[in-house]
């Protein structure tokens, strides 16, 4: 007994000076600015109207911590981020069916579908039941939909909103029902999944979305020139890769504005900022503060949208938080920040839950990832979830 109690101590000051050492591998600075004088105020709640459109805005892998070192680093202690003046605020619980750590595929289908389901599916419940989504619902309805991310449009989180597959890493599946799905736009990445040349079958889903009407587009200059009601934009191969001929994923929210508010009868849009989930898999600040950036810089856009008419409901959520991310420890001169992480995968942690537009209230508290599926279909109009596929 004394033995085992002994080996057992040892262990943990082993273990306990191993994580010491890792603390001081993933321990990052980043830099804190200014606020200045100018800070950006609140939004404020929107009364007696009904929601009409919907956009939902998931950051991939974003926590709190994530937040605020983009505010830290961005707009400082002092200002907001775009995504901080929304004026209801409400905690999300993350853990998919099978585990208490949720992926992005469970944890976007839980948003689509209001369902629980095991990591790696794709709009299928635990049985491998297709699950109807917002986006199918929307459509069935007469609304315009649309899909906007940074990863490739194939990636878990968009596919889980318009296509059915038991694994997440059926791309190539996910692409051809993404094609059947109806989606009005769909902007990202994925090119590859799309192309003969890339594909394992190689169709060439390319030609069948030309003739199912949607315009292709490859570059910034084509997106933003556009005047097509049926967009498919794929901007790089696979995930976007921020180069110079890329929209950002404001450019990409804009156009999808334009195009789906022509429908009379409302819409529904989800955007994914997908790569700060990527910054924080790799435990890179650096990378994670650029994308909250360009995700906050499309958060601007769409609430500018939702300003004008007061018909259009605002919700921004993550998946699951990725990295473990805490703010550790101000350096001496207070113009910096220790960042630390904890693992290079996602964490159970609960993830914030923001609102603005009509009904935004219904989201305050702490809710299940499914309460915010099924709400917002009730909202919108569309039916109501969880429903299976017959």
């Amino acid at each position: 007994m004394k033995k085992l109690l002994f080996l057992s101590v040892l262990l943990f000051i082993s273990t306990s000076c191993q994580n010491s050492e890792d603390r001081e591998d993933n321990t990052e600075v980043i830099p804190v600015v200014n606020s200045g004088s100018e800070k950006a105020g609140h939004l404020p709640l929107v009364d007696g109207k009904t929601v009409k459109n919907v956009i939902l805005m998931i950051g991939d892998g974003t926590g709190l911590a994530q937040i605020t070192s983009g505010q830290y680093a961005l707009v400082g202690p002092d200002g907001l981020l775009h995504m901080q003046t929304m004026p209801v605020t409400g905690i999300v619980k993350t853990h998919s069916s099978d585990n208490l750590i949720t992926d992005s595929a469970s944890g976007a289908t839980a948003y689509s579908c209001g369902l629980k389901t095991y990591n790696g599916a794709i709009g299928v419940n635990p049985d491998k039941t297709p699950c109807k989504t917002i986006l199918e619902l929307a459509i069935e309805k007469g609304l315009s939909t649309g899909l906007v991310a940074t990863s490739s449009i194939t990636h878990a989180t968009p596919a889980s909103f318009a296509s059915h597959v038991e694994s997440r890493n059926m791309e190539d599946e996910i692409a051809v029902q993404l094609l059947n799905s109806g989606a009005d736009v769909m902007l990202g990445g994925g090119f590859e999944y799309f192309s003969s040349g890339y594909r394992s079958d190689s169709a060439d889903l390319i030609s069948k979305a030309e003739q199912a009407g949607y315009e292709l587009l490859r570059t910034s200059d084509e997106l933003n020139n556009s005047s097509a009601q049926k967009l498919l934009g794929l901007f790089a191969d696979d995930g976007l890769e921020r180069v110079e001929s890329e929209p950002s994923t404001s450019e990409m929210t804009s156009k999808a504005l334009e195009v789906l508010s022509k429908d009379e009868d409302g819409f529904f849009l989800m955007i994914e900022g997908s790569q700060i989930d990527w910054g924080g898999h790799g435990n890179n600040s650096g990378y994670v503060i650029r994308e909250v950036e360009d995700f906050d810089n499309a958060v601007k856009t769409a609430l500018e949208f939702a300003q004008k008419g007061g018909e259009t409901l605002v919700i921004l959520t993550a998946d699951h938080e990725t990295g473990g991310m805490t703010l550790q420890r101000q350096k001496a001169d207070g113009d910096s920040l220790e960042i630390y992480w904890t693992t290079g995968y996602h964490t159970g942690i609960p993830v914030p839950l923001m609102a603005y537009g009509p009904q935004a209230t219904e989201f305050m508290g702490w809710r299940d990832n499914t309460y915010v599926g099924q709400k917002l279909s009730e909202l919108l109009g569309v039916g109501t979830l969880p429903q299976l596929h017959q």
